[in-house]
């Protein structure tokens, strides 16, 4: 099971310096990936979590393939309405093969109504533009030129974009966020990888995984891979409640979280410190480190994988 971290390329004290520094010990420390959220329009509701400075996140991945050598490198998540597909086709593909193959395109439909009207996209739409424009990806990805008549998109005699396959899949692979069963439809339908987040460990076993199986079995194909992004809250104190999120509790509970994500099969867990709903955490990095580092020494073991 591999294990990455979601580093901040947002917020006070965030520049070019600080972005490089947290992917560089997301590396040092052994971790499989580091990936970055997404905004372009901070409006009211979008800087009340993630707030200014903002790098985009193409831009920065971009920036980063070329500054690490071994750790992949993603988005969680793209917020595919915002951008035309033809342009994100392009951008994903090209960081894939200037990072050496170790993009991830997490991608989900957003849901910010101020930013959504800044950038003229209609937000009721949000999830049949998002699969509108995971066909068009896909086709630029895998054909030589592309006509595509669609409700928001219009298409005619459009060049392929040069992606490549690693063993009998597409890449760079496609991470579906998400917990509705329109997330879970439209990762089966487009062979992506399920990227749920905050969670609680029993719906995770009880209702998630197998309303994926279920509906896996209706549609047909290929079962989304479990890719979860899993808040990271190390208590003193046992956290009991009934609601408690996936890696939030004392480090035992935490182990034991990490325990049921092998034996569901987890294959790429993602690991989050920022808590949403309180931005000054964006300014805790010698905090966040300290717990990723115990994560990494006591719970996933990061060094004894690298030797295996």
């Amino acid at each position: 099971m591999k294990v990455g971290v979601n580093i901040l390329n947002f917020g006070r004290g965030t520049d070019p310096q600080s972005i490089l520094s947290r992917a560089r010990i997301a590396e040092s420390m052994g971790f499989h990936s580091a990936m970055i959220s997404d905004h372009i329009a901070l409006t009211p509701d979008v800087r009340a979590r993630y707030p200014e400075p903002f790098y985009d996140c193409f831009a920065t991945l971009s920036w980063l393939a070329g500054q690490t050598s071994r750790i992949e490198l993603g988005t969680t998540v793209c917020v595919l309405p915002y951008r035309h597909p033809v342009e994100v086709a392009r951008l994903a593909a090209n960081i894939d093969q200037f990072s050496g193959g170790r993009f991830i395109f997490g991608v989900g439909v957003g849901g910010n109504g101020q930013e959504f009207g800044a950038l003229g996209v209609p937000r009721e739409h949000r999830g049949a533009i998002t699969n509108e424009y995971l066909e068009i990806i896909h086709a630029l990805w895998t054909e030589q030129e592309v006509t595509y008549h669609g409700r928001f998109v219009q298409l005619d005699d459009v060049a392929g974009i040069q992606a490549h396959v690693d063993g009998d899949r597409l890449h760079p692979p496609v991470w579906v966020g998400g917990r509705s069963d329109a997330a879970l439809t439209r990762a089966i339908q487009f062979g992506a990888d399920w990227h749920p987040n905050r969670m609680t460990p029993g719906w995770l076993r009880d209702t998630g995984l197998p309303r994926l199986q279920e509906l896996t079995t209706r549609l047909g194909g290929r079962a989304p891979a479990l890719c979860p992004r899993v808040q990271i809250e190390i208590t003193e104190q046992t956290v009991d409640f009934d609601d408690r999120i996936l890696g939030v509790g004392t480090l035992e509970q935490v182990r034991e979280d990490f325990a049921l994500l092998e034996r569901l099969g987890a294959e790429h867990v993602l690991l989050d410190w920022y808590v949403h709903s309180d931005p000054a955490t964006v300014q805790s990095d010698e905090q966040a480190w300290r717990q990723l580092a115990l994560v990494a020494e006591q719970v996933v073991d990061l060094q004894q994988q690298a030797v295996r």
